[in-house]
């Protein structure tokens, strides 16, 4: 019987190791099961933000061509509302070429003529800021003002326009279109 004991001593270590090799497995099955949801809810992740990036990249390439196709309207249109109030006064000098056409009456033609100025210089002036100015007897201011011939001129103490070839204009007060003046300089001795 004593053998028999010895046998089952032996043998009882090896039921215990092996239910510790069974436990074991279980916990490797039961980790690598756990890694592979792990993985697979980090694919799908990964998947998402994939599909998040790209919508983005997609809506701001759009943004993009939107904001060109704005520009290129802007631009395009830019002179639309001036162009528009133009448009009366167009009308008035077709009126006034209709009637030079039948009336030979210059005064009358003239009249009309200078009405049509006075229309389009007035909506310029007060829908778009231009603003003409004539500086005849004016210092002269080189800023401003463009010598197209300079006369030595008794009586004068410093330079001063004579006489104005072109009315110079100026947009918002910045010129952009400078006067054309003869200038009158102080005679040398």
């Amino acid at each position: 019987m004593a053998d028999e004991e010895i046998k089952k001593e032996e043998e009882a270590p090896a039921v215990e190791e092996t239910k510790d090799n069974e436990t074991a497995s279980e916990e490797v099955v039961s980790e690598c099961d756990t890694l592979r949801n792990k993985v697979k809810e980090l694919e799908e992740e990964i998947a998402d933000l994939k599909d998040k990036a790209l919508r983005e990249a997609a809506e701001t390439e759009n943004y993009k061509k939107r904001l060109r196709q704005e520009k290129e309207n802007a631009v395009k249109f830019a002179n639309e509302a001036l162009i528009r109030d133009l448009l009366d006064p167009l009308d008035n000098f077709a009126r006034a070429i209709e009637a030079s056409e039948k009336s030979k009456d210059f005064d009358t033609i003239r009249t009309g003529v200078v009405m049509v100025e006075d229309q389009i210089h007035t909506l310029l002036k007060n829908n778009w800021g231009l603003e003409a100015y004539s500086p005849e007897g004016e210092d002269f201011n080189p800023a401003d003002m463009e010598a197209c011939m300079m006369q030595e001129v008794e009586g004068l103490d410093k330079e001063k326009v004579l006489q104005v070839f072109v009315k110079g204009y100026k947009l918002h007060g910045k010129v952009i279109r400078a006067a054309k003046v003869v200038v009158g300089k102080p005679k040398s001795n």
